[in-house]
């Protein structure tokens, strides 16, 4: 085991149209695309097509969705560890721009406790709040071997405060802060309170603010994408947190300036394809990302 990601199951459909029906009306969407979803497992995924294959503890039904998402799950050779939920999750996603639009069907009961994995040789673990127990369990048995632990701290979840007690990179979205009532650089200021060794808010269009090995707090803007360029932007941030994931598992001594340039190149990526799978970048294509795009002014 590489690393190890904990999360949710969803499979995403995502569509574009310009308008949504009404009472008894209809309409033909210009486009869709059918994918895996949530936070952590599109994270997954993203590690996976750049070449180090994750383990993947996550929500699992035994339904059609779920067989989908375990056919999904082989063409990566990614190892699932299902926790058995009766129905799957579902989201429908609407891109809009640099927006876009989410209605969710989520089971979170989960019908067993979370299994336990032997982490030997495991080099990262990467979270994003799901299934609470099994994150801050194998939160604390990582930070006692010593193994990187990342959270996607999209919003605030029951444990979210606690978990962070044992997280060495917190990349979190500004969603948290407006939830905590503290700015983007109160929430850096909360993070660094909780021990984590790096931390950063992500503020979309505005890039984002972090802090580095130092403490030292810096900006990282985005890259200068054409609107017209722009097809989606959901998945985005979690096919972020994959790619950093990725930079430091196959270049561990690198600073984390190194690995989030990196990871910026592969969301630039996805943003530009509909639908999580699509927008699974390839290291050519992170090069190439690198290569012919410039910071935004």
């Amino acid at each position: 085991m590489d690393a190890l990601f904990i999360g949710q199951t969803y499979i995403d459909v995502t569509f574009v149209t310009d308008r949504i029906p009404t009472g008894d009306e209809k309409t033909v969407a210009e486009d869709y695309a059918v994918s895996f979803g949530g936070n952590a497992v599109t994270a997954a995924f993203c590690c996976a097509k750049l070449g180090t294959v994750p383990d993947l503890l996550t929500s699992l039904a035994d339904d059609w969705l779920g067989r989908m998402f375990l056919d999904m799950a082989a063409k990566y050779q990614i190892p699932v560890h299902g926790r058995k939920v009766k129905e799957s999750s579902l989201s429908f996603v609407l891109p809009n721009g640099t927006k876009r639009a989410i209605i969710r069907c989520r089971d979170d009961h989960y019908l067993h406790p979370f299994p336990t994995l032997n982490i030997e040789g495991c080099r990262a673990l990467h979270l994003d709040g799901h299934q609470g127990d099994a994150a801050i369990h194998y939160a604390k048995l990582c930070r006692e071997q010593k193994i990187l632990t990342s959270l996607d701290g999209g919003g605030l979840r029951e444990n979210t405060l606690d978990l962070l007690g044992f997280i060495d990179v917190a990349i979190c979205a500004e969603r948290l802060a407006e939830q905590l009532n503290v700015t983007p650089h109160g929430l850096l200021d909360v993070l660094k309170q909780k021990g984590c060794a790096i931390g950063g808010v992500t503020m979309g269009e505005k890039g984002m603010l972090w802090y580095d090995e130092t403490g030292t707090v810096r900006e990282q803007p985005i890259l200068a994408v054409p609107r017209s360029a722009i097809i989606d932007t959901s998945g985005a941030g979690d096919v972020f947190h994959g790619a950093y994931i990725n930079s430091y598992l196959r270049h561990p001594t690198a600073n984390w300036d190194t690995h989030f340039t990196f990871a910026r190149a592969a969301s630039t990526y996805k943003i530009q394809h509909l639908g999580n799978e699509a927008g699974l970048p390839t290291l050519a294509d992170i090069d190439a990302i690198m290569r012919d795009y410039k910071v935004a002014a």
